[in-house]
């Protein structure tokens, strides 16, 4: 049985699609609190659909931060998340953080290296290099210590090591203290069998698609730009592509939910390793109110 107090921050993590957003709403409307975005492409203003950002209903119910604030052509990494998610850590209203981006949860409770910005010709020319290749540049410590099938994390550390002549791994081990370490937070990630949450991805982007991700897309065309950060939002470049004429609307479909998988995959595999010590709910079908336990507010 998790005790989940009034006052004291939650951290809610997991797999795309495992039912997190609807917990954290249950957690704010039983307690209160503010309800602060931890994923990477829900900051970004422009898929709101196909980032399954919280709907008008949703919002009208507890307060929501940091979701669409960044304009869709902006850079965004972990640091700036750092610095937004900040005053939510201070505040009177207790942060009910949630997302499915683990190096953010990892950055706020182990800390995060100050690394310098990339130069844009030197992102540039990353941008060009295959992933392989960037792997190869790296060095052992950092291929250890980083996702090797995300080129997004790859071509950070390639960058960072071009630019600043130090590896990853050695500006990690250089990590100031954290901002909200764990054991100062309850700390929960949502748990999914591989079948489970198949079925739940595919029905979800089918209701994207009821829901007008198309439109959304057709929307973004005129400035579309696959370097921009934003445009990893899964299901972004496949209706890209069918609005382009270079795929059916079934294939882009198909597409949308094999990435969104293969995500998940990757954002399981990241929490079972590095979040062995959080507290872990079972999402497929789980009784909450026998996992969960909401205490009183000793001040009323």
């Amino acid at each position: 049985m998790i005790t989940i107090t009034p006052h004291q921050p939650v951290l809610i993590a997991g797999p795309t699609a495992s039912g997190k957003s609807a917990l954290a709403l249950a957690i704010a409307q039983a307690q209160g609190g503010v309800i602060v975005n931890a994923d990477a492409l829900q900051v970004f203003a422009g898929w709101r659909i196909l980032t399954a950002r919280p709907d008008d209903a949703d919002l009208a119910l507890a307060p929501h931060a940091l979701y669409g604030h960044v304009p869709f052509e902006a850079p965004y990494s972990a640091g700036h998340w750092l610095r937004d998610v900040t005053p939510f850590l201070s505040g009177d209203t207790r942060p009910i953080i949630v997302g499915g981006t683990g190096l953010n949860f990892h950055a706020l409770t182990q800390g995060l290296a100050e690394i310098p910005a990339t130069p844009d010709a030197l992102r540039a020319k990353a941008n060009q290099i295959a992933l392989p290749d960037l792997l190869g540049d790296l060095d052992a410590m950092t291929r250890g210590r980083i996702d090797t099938q995300n080129r997004m994390r790859v071509q950070r550390a390639w960058e960072v090591q071009r630019a600043t002549g130090k590896s990853l791994a050695a500006w990690q081990d250089e990590t100031p203290p954290p901002l909200l370490p764990a054991d100062r937070a309850i700390c929960i990630t949502m748990d999914a069998t591989k079948d489970w949450l198949n079925d739940r991805i595919t029905r979800r982007f089918d209701l994207m698609l009821q829901a007008g991700a198309l439109d959304e897309a057709q929307a973004m065309l005129p400035n579309w730009n696959p370097a921009f950060q934003s445009s990893k939002a899964i299901g972004a470049p496949e209706l890209i592509a069918h609005l382009q004429g270079h795929l059916t609307l079934e294939a882009a479909r198909d597409a949308a939910i094999i990435a969104s998988r293969q995500y998940a995959k990757r954002q399981r595999t990241w929490f079972r390793s590095k979040q062995k010590d959080w507290h872990h709910i079972a999402a497929d079908g789980a009784d909450l109110s026998a996992t969960l336990r909401f205490a009183p507010d000793p001040d009323h």
